[in-house]
């Protein structure tokens, strides 16, 4: 791989999300909170999946896309304090050749009754990988959904 073929940036992505800091962390915490709003491919098969979010824990999952190919998520996380932060770098693969590896930030803040949410990742797209735009615009959709599933969430509690 030649080193014009990489591509080297940092975005970040805020968002206020409905309720508290340990509120919203259990959307990242809890496997089946997380699902509802990184469940972005419905026609995709999933091949494995684990999860362990812990600081020393590690995430993975791989699917097979509806048109066949393999993807994988590998995430390992570095450190959690509940209900403030997450630090985790991950991996991501598509039919067999790894295609970018980040470092992100997660920053959970108390805004009056609601939490501010600062998401930095600072990636690595390696040629062929995708590109920022794609992964800002991913990355945005799921928070969107995030946002949604925390906002169901405090309603289906009232």
């Amino acid at each position: 791989m030649k080193t014009s073929e990489i591509e080297h940036t940092t975005f970040v992505i805020e968002r206020e999300l409905p309720g508290s800091p340990r509120h919203a962390f259990r959307f990242w915490a809890e496997p089946k909170l997380k699902e509802r709003w990184t469940g972005c491919h419905p026609d995709w098969t999933v091949l494995h999946e684990q999860f362990d979010f812990r600081a020393g824990g590690s995430e993975a999952k791989r699917w097979r896309t509806s048109e066949g190919d393999e993807q994988t998520f590998n995430a390992f996380y570095l450190d959690i304090a509940p209900g403030q932060r997450i630090i985790y770098a991950y991996e991501m693969s598509f039919r067999g050749e790894r295609i970018s590896a980040s470092l992100v930030t997660i920053e959970l803040t108390p805004s009056g009754a609601q939490t501010h949410m600062k998401f930095t990742e600072q990636a690595v797209f390696l040629g062929g990988g995708g590109t920022r735009q794609q992964r800002v615009m991913g990355t945005e959709e799921g928070f969107d959904r995030l946002i949604r599933a925390i906002a169901e969430e405090t309603s289906d509690a009232k």
